[in-house]
């Protein structure tokens, strides 16, 4: 027997189909495809650092912000120095960088470069975790890009044929440099010939002799091998310090919603821990230990030792000083001593 509904039954009945149907077809959240650039790749803490936050962005956001990691520098025309300056102009939309690259774009970033302003690890960090951060975001985000993580990065080393425990053991060597004016002046003035140049052009010049040393990190001397080469002594002399800035460009951060900005920002946050976690592992006693085994001569500089590299290129820094901005510099050494009292 048919069952007829009453008129208004009917029709509730079919306005609840055709809701339920629209439910059904309703288009997800559109993707929206994002480009990530580094200097370096996976096998340096910044490269590192940089596919980790694209996997956690993709992951935790379900594939709806769909992030492509480009190292190398790719996108910036395989030249970091020119990286900032994509970012602000949305060539791509993040990118995970040094402060001592992005300085050529920004010169108050030179301020953790400052020759042997930052004495150790932990001064480094409280840089990068308190005011001198801030300072540094501000600016960052007044060019355009938006800072939302920071992590140490170490510091800039050398690596040399010969020992150098002075200024005078640098007097006349050819030394590779990163395209930095204020690291190339720091070399300048403790009489060595600085030289900027590619790292297929360095091993070049290393195998043909032209080469005497060479400023990196513990990780790039480790991951390049140059232990294995000519440059078999490392001095830990901590010239020049590095941090990482997880950052996006501006308008693609104000486009988002609170929700994606977290997301965001808590990707970055452990990507941060996780790049330092590399960092620490390559650098530490043990890997130090480690190169010593394979022919590596560790040295690091006594605090005398230091305080003559540091009288030695004073007028470098006081050059730079206005620069970089009197105040900011005045603040980071303040900084820098409160947290050596905390200690």
């Amino acid at each position: 027997m048919r069952v007829r509904l009453p008129i208004r039954w009917g029709a509730l009945l079919a306005m609840t189909l055709a809701v339920a149907a629209t439910a059904q077809v309703r288009p997800a959240a559109p993707t929206q495809s994002l480009k990530l650039s580094t200097a370096q790749g996976p096998a340096y803490p910044l490269g590192k650092a940089g596919e980790i936050w694209a996997t956690l962005i993709a992951k935790r956001s379900g594939g709806r912000l769909a992030v492509e990691h480009f190292p190398g520098a790719t996108l910036s025309s395989r030249d970091p120095a020119r990286e900032f300056g994509a970012l602000r102009d949305k060539t791509f939309e993040l990118a995970v960088g040094s402060t001592l690259v992005w300085s050529a774009q920004v010169p108050q970033l030179n301020v953790l470069a400052l020759p042997w302003l930052v004495p150790d690890e932990p001064a480094l960090e409280s840089l990068i975790d308190g005011d001198t951060r801030k300072r540094l975001s501000a600016i960052l985000e007044t060019d355009g890009v938006i800072a939302v993580a920071w992590a140490a990065n170490g510091f800039i080393e050398l690596a040399s044929k010969a020992p150098v425990h002075a200024p005078a053991d640098l007097a006349g060597l050819k030394v590779r440099a990163p395209a930095s004016p204020l690291i190339e002046e720091t070399l300048a003035a403790l009489g060595a010939r600085p030289s900027a140049m590619s790292l297929s052009n360095a091993r070049a010049a290393l195998e043909n002799g032209e080469l005497d040393g060479q400023e990196a990190s513990v990780a790039s001397y480790t991951a390049l091998r140059l232990h294995a080469g000519p440059l078999s002594h490392l001095q830990l002399w901590h010239a020049h310090a590095d941090a990482l800035i997880f950052a996006v460009n501006r308008s693609v951060w104000e486009s988002w919603n609170e929700a994606d900005r977290q997301l965001v920002r808590d990707a970055a946050l452990e990507a941060s821990r996780q790049s330092s976690a590399m960092a620490q592992q390559l650098s530490d006693d043990r890997a130090l230990a480690r190169l010593g085994t394979q022919g590596a001569i560790v040295t690091r500089l006594t605090p005398a030792g230091r305080d003559a590299f540091r009288d030695a290129v004073r007028a470098v820094y006081d050059r730079w000083t206005p620069i970089i901005g009197n105040e900011l510099v005045d603040s980071t050494q303040a900084e820098i001593s409160a947290a050596r009292v905390r200690r």
